[in-house]
């Protein structure tokens, strides 16, 4: 095996120790240099930040308050440590939500994420990520650049041009979504074009099938997945065991109840909330939005993190019920009400074309007062009427969804 440098093995207790260091100096730099976490954090003593409990009861900052946040106090909402004068590019993600790189080349930490992928120093790699207003490219490329790899700068579209571009460039590998990988080889073998050098491929931005897995291994290109996000950077990343995403070294991640910041048992899904330790751009319990679960035990490839089983959904599962939005940390609030619930789900449906919703519970024992209880608890919390029905611990599926709409129109 080989490995981008000894973190990667190191025990988990030295990690997690290294870890709550991090933390504690990270949040006294964030109070200190941001005007948002100045006042999230306000009567937080940063060296109490020692355990994964007491980060715990600090607040989320969600994803999409970003958009809302960056209106009100642009153009980075007040989260950024370092001054927009002195940053090195400036992104627009789709919201539009403002993004912004400091003096380091590689802040997302991709250079882990494609040793890992099989690319190694004097590689050329080909990045069919856009160089348009968002932040992807750059992404893989300054990892690519850490590393010591060219990188083709392909972007998105123009087929045959891509095409063209490999045949005489003859690139190691590529970054980019999988489905355009695919479309770049049925077009070469399309045209006759001699695209072999192609390797190995580091993909994210989409799922990939294990069809398509199949089919580009068939024609000797290993793939890799990497899961990432246009605020962060790499979060986790496939290594050659296949078996889930090994979480980068340079975060800390928790997985946490949807609506809620409350940390889930290890394998329960839920929301994936991280911790960066960017001096430039701190995000301290930073609210994703997708869905994963921690897989248990060590990855077979030697590396000694926690891994995620992968993308699983959307966290916020917000949803319109006659006329009123019902969110999931409503459905949160009703737990904290009724703390014989183990887990509950809402269920959204329309018989005959009216809205229905249904609070799923699972309990040890149901009773008429507990029900009747339920019930008026979520017409308080929701404004309107609803049904509770019962089932054992373990009734309702794992897969984190706390509002179900399965309404047909």
């Amino acid at each position: 095996m080989s490995y981008y440098d000894p973190l990667e093995t190191r025990d988990p207790d030295e990690r997690e120790a290294d870890l709550m260091d991090k933390l504690a100096r990270q949040v006294a730099h964030a109070k200190e240099t941001t005007p948002y976490y100045f006042h999230l954090l306000a009567g937080i003593n940063p060296f109490e930040m020692a355990s994964r409990a007491a980060l715990a009861r600090l607040p989320l900052t969600r994803k999409r308050d970003l958009i809302e946040l960056q209106k009100k106090h642009p153009p980075f909402g007040g989260l950024n440590a370092l001054a927009r004068a002195k940053a090195r590019r400036v992104f627009a993600s789709p919201g539009p939500i403002y993004e912004m790189q400091g003096a380091d080349i590689d802040p997302w930490r991709m250079a882990r994420v494609l040793y890992a992928a099989g690319f190694r120093h004097g590689d050329l790699i080909h990045n069919c990520f856009s160089y348009h207003f968002t932040p992807g490219a750059f992404i893989f490329e300054g990892g690519a650049r850490k590393l010591g790899c060219s990188v083709f700068p392909g972007g998105t579209g123009q087929t045959e041009q891509q095409v063209q571009a490999i045949a005489d460039l003859r690139p190691d590998g590529y970054v980019g979504t999988p489905s355009f990988l695919r479309i770049i080889i049925e077009k070469a073998e399309e045209l006759g074009a001699d695209v072999s050098s192609l390797r190995k491929a580091c993909v994210s931005g989409e799922a990939l099938p294990g069809m398509t897995r199949d089919w580009l291994r068939e024609r000797g290109i290993m793939v890799r997945q990497c899961y990432a996000t246009a605020d962060i950077g790499a979060i986790a990343y496939e290594t050659e065991a296949e078996e889930g995403l090994v979480v980068e070294e340079g975060l800390l991640v928790e997985i946490v109840r949807p609506g809620t910041g409350i940390p889930v048992e290890p394998g329960e899904v839920g929301e994936v909330v991280v911790t960066t330790f960017n001096p430039d751009y701190p995000l301290i319990r930073f609210a994703t939005g997708d869905l994963s679960a921690i897989l248990p035990g060590r990855s077979p490839c030697g590396r000694s993190n926690i891994r995620l089983k992968g993308w699983m959904g959307r966290a916020d599962q917000t949803t319109k019920i006659k006329g009123m939005f019902v969110h999931p940390e409503q459905v949160a609030d009703l737990a904290g009400r009724h703390p014989e619930i183990h887990r509950m789900r809402l269920v959204v449906d329309n018989p005959g074309g009216q809205d229905r919703m249904v609070l799923h519970c699972e309990i040890e024992a149901g009773s008429e007062v507990l029900d009747k209880a339920i019930v008026a608890s979520l017409r308080e919390v929701t404004k309107l009427r609803g049904e509770v029905a019962f089932c054992g611990p373990g009734g309702l599926p794992n897969d984190g969804k706390v509002i179900d709409d399965n309404r047909v129109y």
